[in-house]
């Protein structure tokens, strides 16, 4: 996740015009060629790094797809939420994949579809989700991560509909899509450490007794 935002960064320093977060959607990163796009707002885009931000785009579409694959039992528990989570979630990865293979400016429908599997299915993933993490997984980060969904699932009905609440287009596109990567960059996070902890406790465990005896040999 943490490549996708440095990229982004690479990305729109490139612009010749500036970039803006309000003004412009994400996918303009992508886009391939220079010219004046209409809809849904008028705004120039002209990508020299178009290339390197749709590799981005796929390759974090693949890390979820992954995630949401192999994170089974130490994540999620048993049961229809959590399988609905994570089909859903993976389907947000495969938007990013066909987001990243087909600008908006190249192929339209597939990059819509695209975007359609990010903010909708992706964010009723986060919304179940809540409910299809395992019981070890805090509870403020259950309730947060629903809590998550439905904010950015609201945001995108208000990206649908033109009603920007004075963030812009780019803004409110970024409340839709933007929750789905911090949580799960949050969650890897969790899981790193998770899994750290346990490593070192089993360490700990091994080289106890034998630290014991070592010590008891020199008394």
């Amino acid at each position: 996740m943490v490549q996708f935002f440095v990229i982004h960064g690479i990305a729109e320093s490139a612009w010749a015009r500036p970039y803006s977060w309000a003004r412009n959607n994400i996918s303009d990163l992508g886009n391939a060629h220079c010219a004046l796009q209409p809809e849904p707002e008028p705004r120039y885009i002209c990508s020299p790094e178009h290339d390197l931000m749709n590799v981005s785009f796929i390759v974090l579409g693949m890390l979820l797809v992954v995630g949401a694959a192999l994170t089974g039992g130490l994540l999620w528990r048993r049961g229809p939420a959590a399988a609905a989570a994570r089909l859903l979630l993976a389907g947000a990865g495969v938007g990013f994949v066909l987001v990243g293979l087909a600008p908006a400016d190249v192929n339209e429908n597939q990059h819509v579809l695209g975007a359609l599997l990010i903010m909708a299915a992706g964010n009723i993933g986060l919304v179940l989700s809540g409910l299809g993490l395992a019981e070890h997984v805090p509870a403020p980060l259950r309730w947060g991560t629903s809590l998550l969904g439905i904010t950015a699932f609201t945001a995108f009905g208000l990206f649908l509909s033109r009603h920007y609440v004075g963030l812009g287009m780019g803004g409110m596109e970024r409340v839709a899509a933007f929750p789905l990567l911090f949580w799960a960059l949050a969650v890897g996070v969790r899981g790193l450490l998770r899994s750290e902890r346990r490593r070192d406790r089993a360490l700990g465990g091994r080289g106890g007794p034998a630290r014991r005896a070592g010590s008891s040999r020199r008394h």
